[in-house]
């Protein structure tokens, strides 16, 4: 499987892979697991999709940004891991920030499960856990993390 074909056969192209906005590495190597620190639906440097879901963000919205999220995830693993050393992902935590009265985070949160699946196919299978929390940094909607495995 050629992931970049993939990208490119669906449209997609891969956002620069952002630096860490602190004390800490975007990826971390431990044995056969990458930890990927979070990622949030920044687009080549420039913030998008600010606000809470179902005030300021639509949840097709959120869906975009989770999906950007993604995609920053998958530049992240092209540029320090490769594609080729991936196994596949094992699970992403995704964060929200939303109005009180929202609840369609699930729907928001497939912006990535559905992208990594139609990108990495099989190696994109992976469990999910979903929290709502009351503020994410630079006022983004949602946030991103994933753990994946490395055939070495």
């Amino acid at each position: 499987m050629n992931e970049l074909k993939n990208l490119k056969k669906l449209g997609y192209n891969l956002p620069e892979a952002s630096t860490p906005g602190g004390s800490y590495v975007s990826v971390n190597v431990r044995g056969r697991i990458a930890y990927i620190a979070i990622q949030f639906p920044i687009l080549n440097g420039t913030y998008k999709f600010q606000g809470k879901l179902g005030k300021e963000v639509t949840t097709q919205q959120g869906y975009q940004a989770m999906e950007l999220c993604a995609l920053n995830v998958l530049a992240q693993i092209k540029e320090k891991i490769g594609f080729d050393n991936l196994l596949g992902i094992n699970h992403i935590d995704a964060y929200y920030q939303a109005a009180p009265d929202w609840d369609e985070s699930p729907q928001v949160v497939n912006g990535a499960s559905d992208l990594f699946l139609k990108i990495l196919e099989e190696k994109g299978q992976h469990s999910r856990a979903i929290f709502g929390v009351h503020n994410l940094p630079r006022n983004f909607c949602v946030g991103l993390t994933v753990t994946c495995t490395l055939h070495n």
